[in-house]
């Protein structure tokens, strides 16, 4: 404490020119000053990291706590014991959950990474036509809920969807069955490819046009070209997002809950929510000890990503002669390139879109019948006439509203800790803050939900939104902390340096020079926490009741009584809540500079 005392003491004292010793008229209260404002930026600091751990290991400690006992961690006279991992691990059940999610994971990942290459190589390095327009739809799943994503695409291309009925009545067959591996892939896939395409498509624009010119040289038509230079090049992205996509399909319920359940296939997370929540009487020691190994997974796979990424310097192409990205001209593949390009958004975008809005607007949807003829408002009616319901709705704007305004101011003084003090622990304190990308939304919930019943203090946050907020805010700790730490870096210390030579202290410097410095990185961040809270619904079922219920655990419980038309609605409520807040967002960003 000493020595940290002696690096705030140094980074806050005034700062006088060379030579000269005596320090200015008026300022002979200026040591007392300086000690309230160091013991000011003292407590600041440690408050901040403690605050920080003890977010991060609240639901961390309570599952490594419960996968060691063999008895719920709130019965008394429990005892230590690996048995909860030795039952796990000759559990039937479980080891085929494990084989389901890693091969829906494998297949996941390359459909997605094929998809969102092939959309980055195109849409920025050629001059494919329409590619504004295609660009919006890439990211348009980005802004949907995974729960819903699903939702629409049984609702279209389920055993009893729009067009497989469709298809039935045309050849007397149906003409496929998303049930299974293949059909869980192509959705969650599909619905992961703007993550690889926002990734992939900053390393694509940046490509040194100079390599692909050399290629042209020696007679390389276009399609070689992309293959065998543009492509290459962006492997560190690939691999990159590879992982995410990877990590991401480890950590979905909603796609094996929708496609795989009912034929009986388990996978991590549905394994993890039908023993923990699903069950007459929870196998805590089991869902403990599951939730331990799903967490040493998902870190074991962000280390081997940053091992692959260590080479990455190889693949620079920007440097200083480097020339303009020129794009490569398609010549006669324009058309069907484009051709494709349409097909593919329209079957994996526009008809899921159609068929959940369709549904919510009528009693039933199938080609046997026109839409016209079923037309209601009753789904709408029966959502917003619901207290539980449209609780739901109110209490999921309430959590994405204030918890990302709460989170945002939180995660900015995480990252000021972290990247503009003298804290001893900064650099501990950044890697804590990114130690949440590695926790999955369900174990988080399962997390926060034994940490309740573990701590006497926690118990008034049970069943409320409350505890849904910290959940959601710790799961977006790394999300947002990414976005502001990158602008803290742009801005130079000299600022700082200038602030305290005129006596001002740490936490004075930061809140009147460097916060308004990075207003349009807060604003990006809390537009991102946002999003992602309106999203969220993994952790929060085990942790909502009666009255703190959010859009998507009142989708599920609707989903699982068949009222597949108040599904619909959410859905579409869900859906036109997050356009308007993008259109705020993207209206705000374009009419204030400062943002």
């Amino acid at each position: 404490m000493g020595q940290h005392f002696q690096e705030v003491r140094r980074m806050n004292a005034p700062a006088f020119p060379s030579g000269n010793t005596t320090a200015p008229s008026g300022t002979m209260a200026a040591p007392s000053g300086t000690n309230r404002q160091l013991t000011l930026a003292i407590g600041i600091q440690w408050l901040t990291a403690i605050a920080t751990l003890v977010l991060v290991l609240a639901p961390l400690g309570p599952i490594l706590w419960q996968s060691l006992l063999d008895r719920p961690l709130y019965q008394p006279n429990a005892v230590l014991s690996f048995d909860n991992f030795a039952r796990l691990l000759s559990d039937a059940g479980f080891l085929r959950a494990v084989a389901t999610s890693f091969e829906l994971a494998f297949a996941a990942t390359a459909i997605a990474c094929a998809t969102g290459v092939g959309l980055a190589l195109f849409l920025e390095r050629t001059d494919l036509p329409a590619r504004g327009a295609f660009r919006l739809f890439a990211l348009a799943p980005m802004y949907m809920s995974q729960l819903v994503n699903a939702f629409a695409w049984y609702l279209i291309y389920g055993p009893a969807g729009y067009l497989t009925l469709f298809g039935e009545m045309l050849v007397g067959v149906p003409p496929w069955d998303m049930y299974g591996i293949g059909g869980m892939a192509i959705v969650a896939g599909t619905s992961m490819t703007p993550l690889v395409y926002l990734f992939c498509s900053s390393s694509a624009r940046m490509a040194d046009a100079t390599l692909e010119d050399a290629a042209r040289s020696v007679g390389a038509g276009p399609l070689r070209v992309l293959w065998s230079v543009s492509l290459p090049l962006m492997r560190p992205s690939i691999i990159y997002a590879a992982l995410l996509v990877f990590i991401g399909t480890l950590e979905t319920l909603a796609v094996p809950l929708v496609f795989g359940r009912p034929v009986g296939l388990e996978s991590f997370t549905t394994f993890l929510f039908s023993r923990g929540l699903g069950a007459i009487t929870p196998d805590y020691g089991l869902v403990g000890a599951a939730a331990v190994l799903l967490l040493v997974l998902v870190a074991v796979l962000l280390a081997v990503q940053s091992v692959l990424l260590k080479g990455a310097g190889r693949f620079v192409t920007v440097r200083g002669k480097a020339q303009r990205p020129r794009r490569i001209a398609l010549g006669a593949l324009r058309r069907p390139v484009a051709t494709v390009f349409w097909v593919y958004f329209v079957l994996t975008l526009m008809l899921p879109l159609l068929a959940i809005i369709a549904r919510s607007f009528t009693t039933f949807l199938t080609p046997l019948l026109s839409p016209l003829k079923v037309l209601t408002t009753d789904n709408y009616a029966l959502v917003l006439g619901h207290p539980a319901y449209l609780r739901s709705i109110t209490n999921s704007v309430i959590v994405a509203s204030v918890g990302a305004l709460v989170a945002t101011l939180g995660i900015a003084v995480i990252a000021l800790v972290a990247k503009r003090s003298a804290f001893r622990f900064a650099k501990g304190l950044e890697y804590l803050a990114m130690f949440p990308r590695a926790m999955p939304g369900i174990v988080a919930g399962i997390g926060f939900f034994w940490a309740m019943l573990l701590l006497p203090f926690a118990h008034w946050l049970q069943g409320t939104i409350w505890i849904l907020m910290i959940a959601f805010a710790m799961r977006g700790i790394p999300t947002a902390y990414g976005a502001i730490a990158a602008a803290l870096v742009q801005v130079g210390t000299e600022l700082d340096q200038s602030a305290r030579s005129v006596g001002a202290g740490w936490w004075k410097t930061c809140t009147a020079i460097v916060l308004p410095l990075i207003r349009p990185a807060l604003f990006s961040a809390f537009t991102l926490l946002f999003l992602g809270f309106l999203k969220e619904y993994a952790s929060a079922v085990f942790l909502y009741a009666p009255g703190s219920e959010i859009i998507g655990t009142t989708m599920l419980s609707l989903w699982s009584n068949g009222d597949t038309g108040a599904v619909a609605a959410l859905s579409v409520i869900q859906i036109a809540i997050t356009g308007v807040f993008v259109s705020l967002a993207h209206f705000v960003t374009r009419t204030n500079r400062d943002v």
